[in-house]
């Protein structure tokens, strides 16, 4: 049982207690103040600006910290980036492959048997001599079944080609008929060029163009730039466009008509400047949208790009242009070689027509009879041999033949 003294002793052990508690809190307090005193007098700060300084350096701790983070984050952003643009390139060049046919200097036609090839070269050779005189081509018969339109030019390969399928089918194949056919042949040209615009326009996603631009984009078959065909890099370029716009989510349409109209320039023959300047300036005579324009414009980087559009057109048309094997220089040389030594021998007053044949070994020259004598055909042919040395590029030596043909044609009365 607790007795009063019990409690009287419990309560002052417990005032013993709390007073020896009270003691260390006193000193508790004043050995805070002393170290507050003693971190005062050391950094010369005040409490206020102590805290300032601790909140300032953990601030810029933090800056760092997320600086840090974000460099982090942009790169690898960057390398995410890098990694998709080159999965779109190799997705965009997967869909360039195309199924369009060119040839280049050579074309191709097949006959049924040796009957069709012995009417072909004629009796002694004449009409072999009567279509190549007539088209400017030669033609490489061997054994087989297969006959070779030989030119630089692939527009007079096409006129031959399809003259010689229209002589075969007719079964008159003669000097006369020859050139009638070849004649009629040219001036249908015009529906040749529509229609291979049309299967171009077409295979690019292209389906309402003005006629007279199909008839420019069908030159484009018949054209190379740098070896490369014009028609074919003009589709390949449209489909690796028109791929990466729908991946960047652009406006596609821009791209794909900017990508297929980028080089009209080059079968413009009546606008002066470069190809890009006849380009812009045949858009504009069409009213073609100013974003199509602004595209065709800025292909070859001669002004800054307008658009994100614009820099498509100039990406497809560099991959398209640099993939290996797409262009090749010595062909370029070889046509621009072939077309200077026909135009200087189609320089000399009289001359009708000139061929330059055999890699340019072989110049053929017809000549107006009314306005060329027979003396003036020896002359003019040693005139245009020293002209084609002093300013044509050769090798070896070249040999021109100058032919003057007179015809007299008579009708009887009718019966």
């Amino acid at each position: 049982m607790t007795t009063s003294d019990d409690i009287k002793l419990l309560v002052e052990d417990l005032r013993k207690q709390r007073e020896a508690l009270e003691k260390k809190e006193e000193k508790l307090k004043e050995r805070e103040a002393e170290l507050v005193n003693n971190l005062s007098l050391v950094s010369k700060l005040t409490v206020d600006e102590a805290r300032k300084m601790l909140l300032e350096q953990l601030d810029k701790e933090l800056k760092e910290e997320k600086a840090k983070r974000i460099r982090a984050a942009e790169e690898r952003i960057k390398e995410e980036a890098k990694q998709k643009a080159a999965e779109i390139l190799a997705d965009a060049m997967k869909h360039g492959a195309t199924s369009y046919v060119a040839e280049y200097a050579v074309s191709s036609f097949i006959v049924e048997n040796e009957e069709v090839k012995g009417r072909i070269i004629g009796a002694g050779g004449r009409n072999i001599r009567s279509f190549e005189r007539a088209t400017g081509v030669e033609l490489e018969i061997d054994e087989g079944n297969e006959i070779r339109i030989s030119s630089f030019d692939a527009i007079r390969r096409e006129v031959a080609k399809r003259a010689l399928e229209i002589l075969v089918n007719d079964a008159r194949i003669q000097p006369s008929r020859i050139e009638e056919v070849v004649k009629q042949v040219r001036a249908q040209m015009g529906d040749v060029l529509l229609e291979e615009g049309k299967r171009i326009a077409h295979e690019c996603g292209v389906y309402n163009l003005p006629v007279d631009i199909l008839g420019l984009v069908g030159r484009y078959r018949f054209r190379t730039s740098y070896g490369q065909n014009l028609g074919i890099h003009t589709i390949e370029e449209t489909k690796i466009g028109v791929a990466i716009a729908n991946e960047l989510g652009i406006d596609v349409e821009v791209v794909r008509l900017g990508c297929l109209l980028h080089d009209i320039g080059k079968v413009v023959t009546e606008e002066e400047g470069t190809h890009v300047e006849a380009g812009v300036a045949t858009l504009k005579r069409y009213g073609f949208p100013k974003e199509v324009i602004a595209a065709v414009s800025e292909h070859h980087e001669d002004r800054p790009f307008s658009s994100v559009e614009s820099v498509v057109v100039w990406i497809a048309d560099a991959i398209s242009g640099s993939r290996p094997g797409a262009r090749y220089e010595p062909h370029e040389d070889y046509v621009k070689r072939m077309s200077k030594i026909e135009e200087l021998a189609m320089g000399f007053p009289g001359v009708e027509v000139a061929y330059a044949f055999q890699a340019g070994r072989d110049v053929r020259v017809i000549v107006k009879p009314e306005e060329v004598d027979d003396d003036g055909v020896t002359i003019l042919a040693r005139d245009i041999a020293k002209k084609l040395e002093r300013e044509a590029e050769y090798a070896g030596q070249i040999k021109v033949t100058v032919i003057r043909e007179i015809r007299v044609s008579e009708t009887t009365a009718a019966k």
